[in-house]
């Protein structure tokens, strides 16, 4: 348990209050209580019946002592103190005013200072209130034998008792009373605190274990929550991107049929690739979430497929291109999912928000520290009505800016891209920010810091050759910057033939 619980477990201890029984408990006190009366006048009895007594009480001290010493008992566990004290004036009463019983009045002394052990709230009140009651028996009981010493009474009750022994009749009377009673409050005492104690820690424990379970089951719904996320990221990474693509081309294929029949056949050929492909994902996906231990063997995505996305990209009519900055090296399971997610999202985007005629440009940059994935395009300003993109760049936690899903959310989705970036990159501690270019277009960036990564790493594939950094679409390259292939339009491909990513081990699965 760490130190925060067990400094709660020990404010709990010192503020515990320990509840009080039903009524079933009080009916049953009261009976037993009915019952320790009825026999302690039935002892009584017995013993005036041997004759060992001389001196018997008049009927009526019979009645005020048994009756104080036995029935207050009833309210024992709630009312613990006033019903010991009771019974210390009963049990009083009946020794002093010559009751005769010898057992039962000191069972129901020993039962009463018990239970302001057990059941006092106030533990200093228990405390000082079972002192109290023990040092005035105890007072009473010395003045009584100072009193039967200064007569002939001990040496009556033990006549065959030697007189020049080293404990004299006297003497070894008193030790006997004092070893009796020292047992005897001791033992109420002891008792008293055992049973509150135990009472206690249970309580502490039936709290933790309520805790436990609350815990438990917040765990549980976290866990589902974040698979429920995860699932959602993955079918809306598969269905957004396929299903767009497929309705894009598809109303190509029909606009053009009648005009250009090899067009609109090269447009049902994407159509048929990419549901193709978006059902193999799904495939994948599903059989990972009936046997997770299939999830090692799903189909390997990361930045090594970004020269098939970006073609795709131009094979569905985005002007695209692929440039590779930095020296490259092994990626993060985890970030090399995660990257390839963000600029497949934001292709996407391109796809249904950028405009006709816009032109796309992925941009995989490695630096000393850090990998980044850039999505650029140079589509046309709209309106939120018409379905505009975000205007903002202020980031917020994760990197995506506040009004960019809040703007997001007018069109179609409610955001749902954006925000599945943030989760993405958040997850292996990166950041996203969307924003809109100061020539136009839009650009999604998604940076995440290798040097504090703990991911494992997967394997690298060849290099891709790189001199620096190149410049957006539409920008001049800055001077003694290049490029991994050069920037092209529609249909050029912006990575050289014999060029390569690294590629990465695993599979997607690594980032649910």
């Amino acid at each position: 348990m760490s130190t925060t619980a067990s400094e709660s477990s020990g404010a709990r201890l010192e503020t515990w209050m320990r509840p009080r029984p039903g009524r079933e408990v009080y009916r049953a006190d009261g009976l037993f209580a009915l019952l320790l009366a009825v026999g302690a006048v039935t002892v009584a009895l017995l013993f005036q019946r041997t004759g060992l007594h001389d001196d018997v009480a008049d009927p009526w001290v019979w009645v005020l002592g048994i009756g104080l010493a036995t029935l207050p008992l009833t309210v024992r566990r709630r009312f613990p103190v006033p019903a010991a004290l009771a019974c210390a004036l009963g049990f009083f009463l009946c020794r002093q005013m010559g009751v005769p019983d010898m057992l039962m009045v000191d069972i129901c002394l020993f039962l009463a200072l018990y239970s302001v052990g057990a059941w006092e709230q106030n533990r200093r009140v228990a405390l000082w209130s079972r002192v109290g009651i023990v040092a005035a028996m105890c007072a009473w009981i010395a003045v009584n034998l100072l009193l039967q010493s200064a007569g002939d009474e001990i040496a009556e009750m033990f006549p065959d008792a030697p007189a020049s022994s080293i404990f004299s009749a006297f003497a070894t009377f008193a030790a006997i009373q004092i070893i009796t009673n020292v047992l005897y409050f001791a033992g109420a005492f002891y008792f008293g605190e055992r049973a509150w104690n135990g009472a206690r820690t249970t309580a502490l424990l039936e709290a933790q274990g309520r805790e436990l379970e609350r815990e438990r089951q917040t765990s549980a719904a976290q866990a589902v929550a974040l698979d429920r996320l995860g699932i959602a990221r993955e079918l809306h990474d598969v269905v957004a991107h396929h299903v767009s693509v497929m309705g894009i081309q598809a109303a190509a294929a029909r606009r053009s049929l009648e005009r250009d029949p090899e067009q609109a056949v090269r447009s049902l050929e994407v159509v048929e690739e990419s549901a193709h492909t978006a059902v193999t994902e799904l495939r994948g996906l599903v059989r990972t979430l009936r046997e997770p231990a299939a999830e090692s063997a799903s189909s390997a995505l990361g930045v090594a497929q970004l020269p098939e996305l970006v073609e795709e990209a131009r094979r569905t009519g985005t002007p695209a291109a692929l440039i590779v900055v930095g020296e490259q090296r092994p990626l993060p399971l985890l970030v090399d999912v995660a990257l390839y997610r963000v600029a497949q999202e934001a292709l996407t985007n391109v796809r249904k928000h950028a405009g006709s005629g816009a032109e796309a440009e992925v941009r995989l940059r490695f630096t000393p520290t850090a990998v980044e994935v850039e999505v650029a395009d140079n589509g046309m300003r709209r309106s939120p009505a018409e379905g505009a993109r975000p205007e903002s760049g202020a980031a917020l936690s994760g990197g995506i800016p506040v009004d960019a899903v809040s703007a997001a959310t007018v069109r179609e989705g409610g955001g749902l891209g954006l925000r599945g970036m943030q989760e993405r990159m958040g997850a292996v501690g990166g950041s996203v920010l969307a924003q809109r270019r100061e020539q136009g277009g839009f650009l999604v960036r998604a940076r995440v810091e290798l040097g504090a990564s703990a991911a494992r790493p997967s394997p690298a594939g060849e290099a891709v050759p790189s001199t620096g950094e190149a410049p957006f679409l539409g920008e001049s390259p800055r001077e003694g910057e290049g490029c991994a292939g050069p920037v092209l339009n529609a249909g050029e491909d912006a990575v050289p033939a014999d060029a390569a990513v690294p590629a990465a081990s695993g599979g997607e699965a690594g980032a649910r």
